[in-house]
């Protein structure tokens, strides 16, 4: 963004990742997105799978009726491409260096899911608001890095992530601060930031060492924190 000061942090920036891909550019949750995503620049993509009862993962956000899911209605009334499948969506950021970050959204997902990240074998970890996924997560696939998201700001704010013996705390940004950091580290774990759009909090989360920053602007980020 013009006018934007770009500071290159002095310990490694945070670790950029696009919300269901480069979102403000194109369509959320496509390959097209996710293409967007690589070419920026980013580090990984946030995407949302679901299981369908043809036993295909797809990426998409909201669930969709089986009988539109091959050729949904776009909110302009005209037919849309079905969303992409979870094999499609790994294999493309395996080969542009990103990493996925999957996030656990329907029912029976955590088991397939965790086998086609095996196959596919590029960098990836999965995370969930329901934290049952994840603990089911850990016992079927337990070298995959699991993470849990919240919408709060615990007591306890570590208790959730430990009962998983996961490693990526995803905590709605208004709930991050230096505290939450300094005790996540501490614990041998991460803490990402979600949705972050706006370069004065990338900055001040920059500078108290958050670890990732999920955002729906990329370029922004990018250009803010550095490449």
């Amino acid at each position: 963004m013009e006018g934007t000061d770009v500071k290159i942090w002095p310990v490694p920036r945070p670790e950029i990742i696009a919300h269901r891909g480069a979102s403000r550019e194109a369509p959320e949750n496509s390959l097209a997105a996710f293409q967007r995503a690589a070419d920026l620049g980013a580090d990984g993509v946030e995407l949302d799978v679901y299981l369908h009862p043809d036993g295909v993962l797809r990426v998409h956000h909201d669930p969709i009726a089986e009988d539109v899911l091959s050729e949904h209605a776009s909110p302009d009334g005209l037919r849309a491409p079905a969303p992409p499948t979870l094999d499609e969506a790994l294999t493309l950021l395996r080969d542009a260096g990103l990493t996925a970050y999957c996030e656990l959204k329907g029912p029976h997902t955590a088991i397939p899911t965790l086998e086609l990240i095996r196959r596919a074998g590029g960098p990836a970890a999965v995370h969930a608001f329901d934290h049952r996924k994840i603990a089911e997560a850990r016992g079927h696939a337990p070298e995959v890095p699991r993470g849990v998201l919240e919408v709060s700001y615990p007591i306890h704010p570590l208790q959730a992530l430990s009962a998983v013996e996961g490693r990526d705390l995803w905590r709605q940004w208004p709930f991050v601060d230096a505290a939450l950091v300094q005790a996540a580290h501490a614990a041998g774990c991460r803490v990402v930031a979600w949705t972050v759009n706006d370069p004065a909090v990338m900055r001040g989360f920059a500078d108290i060492g958050v670890d990732a920053i999920c955002t729906d602007d990329p370029a922004l980020a990018i250009q803010v924190l550095g490449p």
